[in-house]
């Protein structure tokens, strides 16, 4: 078993500090920019993810006309938020990011598994299904109402809610809740059947929800790309909008990963140069901070090579 808590490539070691360095020099940052993106796009190309016929399909269904009915003009964006993020100098507040999020979300499942030899298809399934079991196992028995924080374009948000329809007899009703109006816009048009009941434009910090109004709020792959502080005002949000006995669940990377502790240093740094606030994310105790603000002891299981699933329950 790895009991290391954190990658050595993260926190304020020697090797993290020295890779930060590099990050903070602009020429070196856009150079690792540019490979961070190319490396994506071949991935998922190589592996049979049509990414650049994908994102022209998406801006021929005339989902930038959907911007307007999705923009909640009284969003004051965070400063966490208006950083680069995923080689994107815009951050996820741009169409490039929006219309390529549907091929970068399929083609992360493969970084999984990658000598399975797995079909992007067959590996975000088994991603998905890997945080449902868990779920199955340690979370709510009967769910009514799910809230899907950081859902980007939807994909996460489908499958969960795909999952509580199929294994209950009663309907759900999901909402998916993200700070990219662009975001939203393309899981709109990814909602081809209008399964999910609301796409809503608001901060995960305050979301305007009613009080004890779900069963369950989710954040999938999204506690990586915030800084602690933002992160514990979601978990407190979460609290307020649980019902008492609702859970709220994370999943994301494992630091005790031995992949991700062991990734090679051209990875890490292109992964680091993407991501803002991974530094913070991995020196982040997140059960922890799940208990100051009034949640049960947390159960935290590796619910796949590189993720782990967090869960915690609403006190009765």
């Amino acid at each position: 078993m790895n009991d290391k808590i954190k990658p050595d490539w993260a926190g304020e070691g020697l090797l993290s500090r020295f890779v930060n360095l590099l990050i903070q020099t602009r020429p070196i940052y856009n150079l690792m920019k540019h490979q961070a993106r190319q490396v994506l796009i071949k991935t998922a190309e190589k592996n049979g993810i049509p990414w650049r016929k994908n994102c022209e399909t998406l801006e021929a269904s005339g989902v930038k006309q959907r911007l307007t009915e999705t923009v909640n003009s009284s969003i004051v964006y965070p400063d966490y938020y208006q950083v680069p993020f995923h080689a994107y100098s815009e951050g996820n507040l741009c169409w490039q990011a929006a219309l390529e999020a549907p091929s970068a979300t399929y083609s992360m499942a493969l970084r999984v598994w990658p000598k399975e030899n797995l079909t992007w298809e067959v590996a975000h399934e088994r991603l998905r299904g890997s945080f449902h079991q868990v779920l199955a196992t340690y979370g709510p028995q009967q769910v009514r109402d799910i809230l899907d924080i950081g859902c980007s374009v939807g994909i996460s948000t489908l499958a969960l809610h795909r999952y509580y329809q199929k294994k209950q007899n009663h309907p759900v009703r999901t909402v998916g809740l993200d700070l990219s109006p662009y975001m939203l816009a393309v899981a709109k048009i990814l909602d081809v059947k209008g399964e999910i009941s609301e796409w809503l434009h608001a901060t995960g910090e305050d979301t305007r929800l009613p009080n004890n109004s779900f069963d369950l709020v989710t954040l999938q792959f999204v506690t990586h790309e915030l800084p602690h502080y933002a992160s514990k005002q979601i978990f407190a949000e979460a609290l307020r909008l649980l019902r008492p006995g609702g859970y709220i669940a994370l999943v994301d990377n494992n630091p005790k990963s031995p992949v991700i502790q062991n990734l090679p240093p051209v990875l890490f740094t292109l992964m680091k140069s993407t991501e803002p606030w991974s530094d913070d994310y991995y020196m982040f105790d997140i059960e922890a901070a799940l208990q100051t603000v009034g949640f049960e002891q947390p159960v935290t299981v590796a619910s796949d090579p590189r993720h782990r699933t967090i869960i915690s329950c609403k006190p009765k």
